[in-house]
Protein backbone atom coordinates (compact mmCIF):
# COMPACT_ATOMS: atom_id res chain seq x y z
CA UNK A 1 0.00 0.00 0.00
CA UNK A 2 1.18 2.85 -0.71
CA UNK A 3 1.29 6.41 1.92
CA UNK A 4 2.12 9.63 1.58
CA UNK A 5 4.00 9.63 5.04
CA UNK A 6 4.88 7.55 7.48
CA UNK A 7 5.57 8.69 11.44
CA UNK A 8 8.04 6.66 13.77
CA UNK A 9 7.39 7.71 17.31
CA UNK A 10 7.14 5.42 20.50
CA UNK A 11 4.56 8.64 21.63
CA UNK A 12 1.50 6.79 20.11
CA UNK A 13 -0.55 9.33 21.25
CA UNK A 14 1.51 12.24 20.10
CA UNK A 15 2.24 10.17 16.38
CA UNK A 16 -1.62 9.27 16.43
CA UNK A 17 -3.06 12.68 16.38
CA UNK A 18 -0.27 14.23 14.27
CA UNK A 19 -1.11 11.12 11.63
CA UNK A 20 -5.12 12.32 12.67
CA UNK A 21 -4.40 15.77 11.85
CA UNK A 22 -2.31 14.84 8.71
CA UNK A 23 -5.56 13.01 7.18
CA UNK A 24 -7.64 16.13 7.77
CA UNK A 25 -5.61 17.54 4.47
CA UNK A 26 -5.64 14.04 2.39
CA UNK A 27 -2.10 13.64 3.39
CA UNK A 28 -2.49 9.67 3.86
CA UNK A 29 -0.55 8.84 7.05
CA UNK A 30 0.40 5.91 9.07
CA UNK A 31 2.53 5.89 12.50
CA UNK A 32 4.63 3.11 13.65
CA UNK A 33 6.25 3.13 17.86
CA UNK A 34 9.62 0.99 16.97
CA UNK A 35 12.40 0.60 15.06
CA UNK A 36 11.35 -2.88 13.92
CA UNK A 37 8.13 -1.90 12.68
CA UNK A 38 9.57 1.08 10.72
CA UNK A 39 11.45 -1.79 8.79
CA UNK A 40 8.55 -4.49 8.93
CA UNK A 41 6.06 -1.57 7.13
CA UNK A 42 8.63 -0.67 4.60
CA UNK A 43 9.04 -4.28 3.16
CA UNK A 44 5.27 -4.14 2.91
CA UNK A 45 4.58 -0.78 1.82
CA UNK A 46 5.99 2.78 0.35
CA UNK A 47 5.72 5.96 1.97
CA UNK A 48 6.89 9.44 0.20
CA UNK A 49 8.40 10.54 3.06
CA UNK A 50 8.85 9.56 7.18
CA UNK A 51 8.94 11.49 10.19
CA UNK A 52 11.58 9.93 12.54
CA UNK A 53 11.99 10.22 15.93
CA UNK A 54 15.70 9.88 17.92
CA UNK A 55 14.46 8.50 21.00
CA UNK A 56 12.76 5.08 20.20
CA UNK A 57 11.58 1.66 22.87
CA UNK A 58 14.58 -0.37 20.32
CA UNK A 59 17.23 1.57 18.96
CA UNK A 60 18.29 5.06 17.92
CA UNK A 61 16.62 6.96 15.19
CA UNK A 62 20.10 8.19 13.89
CA UNK A 63 20.42 3.89 12.86
CA UNK A 64 17.30 3.90 11.45
CA UNK A 65 18.53 6.37 9.04
CA UNK A 66 21.48 5.44 8.12
CA UNK A 67 19.92 1.87 7.53
CA UNK A 68 17.35 3.53 5.52
CA UNK A 69 19.44 5.82 3.72
CA UNK A 70 21.12 2.29 2.17
CA UNK A 71 18.33 2.08 0.35
CA UNK A 72 15.71 4.76 0.33
CA UNK A 73 16.27 8.37 -0.99
CA UNK A 74 13.26 10.06 0.46
CA UNK A 75 12.54 12.58 2.92
CA UNK A 76 13.29 12.29 6.22
CA UNK A 77 12.68 14.88 8.96
CA UNK A 78 13.84 13.73 12.62
CA UNK A 79 11.32 14.70 15.16
CA UNK A 80 12.69 14.90 18.70
CA UNK A 81 12.25 15.89 22.18
CA UNK A 82 16.23 16.64 22.08
CA UNK A 83 17.38 20.62 21.73
CA UNK A 84 21.08 20.41 21.25
CA UNK A 85 22.88 21.83 18.50
CA UNK A 86 24.98 18.29 18.08
CA UNK A 87 21.57 16.20 17.62
CA UNK A 88 20.17 18.42 15.10
CA UNK A 89 23.97 18.59 13.03
CA UNK A 90 24.34 14.59 13.67
CA UNK A 91 20.72 13.84 12.50
CA UNK A 92 21.67 16.25 9.25
CA UNK A 93 24.73 15.01 8.40
CA UNK A 94 23.40 11.23 8.26
CA UNK A 95 20.70 11.89 5.94
CA UNK A 96 18.29 13.37 7.51
CA UNK A 97 16.41 16.75 5.43
CA UNK A 98 15.16 18.36 8.68
CA UNK A 99 15.02 18.62 12.62
CA UNK A 100 11.51 19.40 14.45
CA UNK A 101 11.98 20.06 17.76
CA UNK A 102 9.31 18.83 20.38
CA UNK A 103 6.94 19.98 20.97
CA UNK A 104 6.08 20.91 17.70
CA UNK A 105 3.02 23.35 16.36
CA UNK A 106 1.04 20.73 13.95
CA UNK A 107 0.34 23.33 11.50
CA UNK A 108 4.46 24.26 10.88
CA UNK A 109 4.73 20.85 10.67
CA UNK A 110 2.45 20.21 8.23
CA UNK A 111 3.47 23.05 6.37
CA UNK A 112 6.78 21.18 5.92
CA UNK A 113 5.35 17.83 4.91
CA UNK A 114 3.21 19.45 2.75
CA UNK A 115 6.88 21.19 0.85
CA UNK A 116 8.59 18.06 0.74
CA UNK A 117 6.02 15.99 -0.17
CA UNK A 118 5.67 18.73 -3.20
CA UNK A 119 9.28 18.38 -3.89
CA UNK A 120 8.91 14.24 -4.09
CA UNK A 121 5.84 14.56 -6.70
CA UNK A 122 8.15 16.72 -8.88
CA UNK A 123 10.98 14.34 -8.77
CA UNK A 124 8.53 11.80 -9.77
CA UNK A 125 7.14 14.29 -12.69
CA UNK A 126 10.78 14.62 -14.35
CA UNK A 127 11.93 11.43 -13.90
CA UNK A 128 8.32 10.03 -16.02
CA UNK A 129 9.54 13.12 -18.24
CA UNK A 130 13.14 11.72 -18.85
CA UNK A 131 11.70 8.11 -19.41
CA UNK A 132 9.39 9.54 -22.10
CA UNK A 133 12.02 11.83 -23.74
CA UNK A 134 14.07 8.00 -24.14
CA UNK A 135 11.80 6.49 -25.31
CA UNK A 136 10.97 9.17 -27.75
CA UNK A 137 15.19 8.86 -28.67
CA UNK A 138 14.43 5.18 -28.53
CA UNK A 139 11.83 5.19 -31.19
CA UNK A 140 13.77 7.93 -33.40
CA UNK A 141 17.04 6.03 -33.64
CA UNK A 142 14.48 2.63 -34.76
CA UNK A 143 12.81 4.44 -37.68
CA UNK A 144 16.08 5.75 -38.85
CA UNK A 145 17.39 2.07 -39.38
CA UNK A 146 15.22 2.01 -42.36
CA UNK A 147 16.57 4.86 -43.87
CA UNK A 148 20.06 5.59 -46.04
CA UNK A 149 22.83 4.00 -43.63
CA UNK A 150 24.99 6.95 -44.10
CA UNK A 151 21.74 9.34 -42.66
CA UNK A 152 20.42 6.62 -40.81
CA UNK A 153 24.14 6.79 -38.61
CA UNK A 154 24.24 10.64 -38.13
CA UNK A 155 20.77 10.92 -36.64
CA UNK A 156 21.77 8.16 -34.06
CA UNK A 157 24.67 10.23 -33.23
CA UNK A 158 22.76 13.09 -32.55
CA UNK A 159 20.46 11.48 -30.50
CA UNK A 160 23.25 9.89 -28.65
CA UNK A 161 24.56 12.94 -28.03
CA UNK A 162 21.94 15.04 -26.82
CA UNK A 163 22.44 13.48 -23.11
CA UNK A 164 26.49 14.24 -22.88
CA UNK A 165 27.78 16.82 -21.32
CA UNK A 166 29.89 19.10 -24.60
CA UNK A 167 33.37 19.03 -23.96
CA UNK A 168 34.18 21.78 -22.67
CA UNK A 169 31.66 21.98 -19.93
CA UNK A 170 32.69 21.58 -16.40
CA UNK A 171 29.39 20.47 -14.42
CA UNK A 172 26.68 18.85 -16.28
CA UNK A 173 23.33 18.01 -14.69
CA UNK A 174 20.57 16.02 -15.78
CA UNK A 175 17.57 16.78 -13.57
CA UNK A 176 15.12 13.80 -14.96
CA UNK A 177 18.16 11.55 -13.79
CA UNK A 178 19.63 13.40 -11.29
CA UNK A 179 23.16 13.00 -12.42
CA UNK A 180 25.99 15.55 -12.06
CA UNK A 181 29.55 14.90 -14.32
CA UNK A 182 31.91 17.32 -12.89
CA UNK A 183 34.59 17.48 -15.30
CA UNK A 184 34.39 13.76 -17.07
CA UNK A 185 33.51 12.08 -13.59
CA UNK A 186 30.27 11.15 -12.60
CA UNK A 187 28.85 12.26 -8.76
CA UNK A 188 25.87 10.58 -7.01
CA UNK A 189 24.29 12.68 -4.71
CA UNK A 190 20.80 12.58 -2.88
CA UNK A 191 17.60 14.27 -3.79
CA UNK A 192 18.47 17.05 -1.06
CA UNK A 193 21.82 17.81 -2.30
CA UNK A 194 20.92 17.87 -6.02
CA UNK A 195 18.03 20.48 -5.60
CA UNK A 196 20.83 22.67 -4.03
CA UNK A 197 23.25 22.01 -6.59
CA UNK A 198 20.60 22.92 -9.14
CA UNK A 199 19.64 25.86 -7.39
CA UNK A 200 23.07 27.20 -7.51
CA UNK A 201 24.11 25.91 -10.96
CA UNK A 202 20.74 27.91 -12.00
CA UNK A 203 22.50 31.23 -10.95
CA UNK A 204 26.11 29.60 -11.96
CA UNK A 205 28.65 32.41 -11.58
CA UNK A 206 25.89 35.14 -9.51
CA UNK A 207 25.76 35.01 -5.47
CA UNK A 208 23.11 33.11 -4.25
CA UNK A 209 21.33 34.64 -1.15
CA UNK A 210 20.44 32.35 1.74
CA UNK A 211 16.64 33.15 1.42
CA UNK A 212 16.97 32.43 -2.17
CA UNK A 213 18.13 29.09 -1.37
CA UNK A 214 15.37 28.22 1.50
CA UNK A 215 12.83 29.08 -0.80
CA UNK A 216 14.18 27.23 -3.83
CA UNK A 217 15.67 24.46 -2.55
CA UNK A 218 13.23 24.08 0.62
CA UNK A 219 10.19 25.69 -0.34
CA UNK A 220 9.96 27.84 2.79
CA UNK A 221 11.79 29.98 5.27
CA UNK A 222 11.16 27.46 8.86
CA UNK A 223 14.83 26.29 8.14
CA UNK A 224 17.90 27.26 9.44
CA UNK A 225 21.34 28.01 8.83
CA UNK A 226 22.35 24.87 9.95
CA UNK A 227 20.64 22.96 7.52
CA UNK A 228 21.80 24.73 4.92
CA UNK A 229 25.78 24.63 6.01
CA UNK A 230 25.73 20.93 6.28
CA UNK A 231 24.12 20.36 3.09
CA UNK A 232 26.78 23.04 1.77
CA UNK A 233 29.84 20.82 3.14
CA UNK A 234 28.52 17.29 2.00
CA UNK A 235 28.22 19.01 -1.85
CA UNK A 236 32.03 20.43 -0.83
CA UNK A 237 33.05 17.05 0.14
CA UNK A 238 31.74 15.53 -2.82
CA UNK A 239 32.32 18.21 -5.51
CA UNK A 240 35.89 19.42 -4.53
CA UNK A 241 39.18 17.97 -4.26
CA UNK A 242 40.09 20.31 -0.78
CA UNK A 243 36.46 20.74 0.82
CA UNK A 244 38.11 23.34 2.91
CA UNK A 245 39.47 25.45 0.04
CA UNK A 246 36.60 25.10 -2.46
CA UNK A 247 37.16 25.72 -5.93
CA UNK A 248 33.51 25.53 -7.33
CA UNK A 249 31.28 26.27 -3.82
CA UNK A 250 32.13 29.49 -2.38
CA UNK A 251 30.81 31.20 0.14
CA UNK A 252 29.91 34.75 -0.12
CA UNK A 253 29.98 35.50 3.88
CA UNK A 254 27.14 37.34 5.61
CA UNK A 255 24.95 36.90 2.18
CA UNK A 256 25.29 33.69 0.58
CA UNK A 257 27.16 31.10 -1.87
CA UNK A 258 28.49 31.43 -5.31
CA UNK A 259 28.80 28.69 -8.01
CA UNK A 260 31.75 29.33 -10.30
CA UNK A 261 31.99 27.13 -13.31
Amino acid sequence: MHYNCLIVDDEVELAKMTAEYFEMFDIKTQYVDSAVSCFDFLKENETDMILLDINLQDGSGFEVCRKIREDYQLPILFISARQSDDDVLVALSIGGDDYVKKPYSLSVLLAKVKVNLKRVEQIKKLSGEGNAASAKADVSVEKTSATDAGVADLSVATVQNTDQPASEEILHLDAPTMSVILNGKRISLKAKEFALLKALYDHKNTIVTKDQLFEEVWGDSFYGDGTLNVHIRKLREKMEQDPNNPEYIKTVWGTGYILEV
